[in-house]
């Protein structure tokens, strides 16, 4: 089951949002830090585009659960830590639990084919890339300078939202 929020402040109105985790997974090497980067690769969609790993959450199921399990069906990797996760602090009320910790962003879509909001969590993982993962291919490690320059020649080769997530990683890292 997906994870859809519905608008409560238009009854009338139904509205739905997709609520994404997303993972930025980093390593550093000789050639300087590395994320992982996939093609999406969905029968029923006409493009494919580069992307990072994650997507949206099932009913109920915390981001941190949802970005392990979707780093694991699409990449293959196991999450081994999480930036922010330190932070998690989980309520509960009358039977009613929440969950609250310190993501590296967020994103909202403002136009586009769909509407959605996600969180971005910056990641270290460890085990060995599959060669297609869960609607996912060319799953690989790309350095970030690499992915600077190709996000400079192309753009719309990147999912529309990880362009805005890769472009802020990148201005955090002083690449842009």
């Amino acid at each position: 089951m997906i994870y859809e929020a519905m608008n409560m402040f238009a009854p009338n109105h139904q509205t739905t949002i997709y609520v994404n985790a997303r993972a930025l997974i980093e390593r550093q090497t000789h050639r300087g830090f590395e994320v992982v980067l996939q093609t999406r690769n969905k029968a029923h969609e006409n493009k494919k585009s580069i992307e990072l790993p994650g997507g949206r959450l099932d009913l109920y199921e915390s981001f941190i659960d949802a970005l392990k399990r979707e780093v694991k069906e699409e990449t293959g990797l196991g999450i081994t830590f999480v930036e922010g996760q330190s932070s998690r602090l989980e309520t509960v009320n009358s039977g009613n639990r929440v969950e609250c910790l310190r993501p590296y962003a967020v994103y909202q879509t403002l136009a586009g084919p769909v509407d959605s909001m996600g969180v971005y969590f910056l990641c270290y993982a460890e085990g060995e890339l599959l060669s297609t993962g869960d609607d996912t291919e060319d799953i690989r490690w790309f350095s970030i300078s690499e992915v600077a320059e190709m996000l400079r020649e192309n753009h719309e080769q990147f999912s529309w939202v990880d362009q805005a997530a890769l472009t802020f990683y990148l201005a955090e890292k002083g690449l842009t």
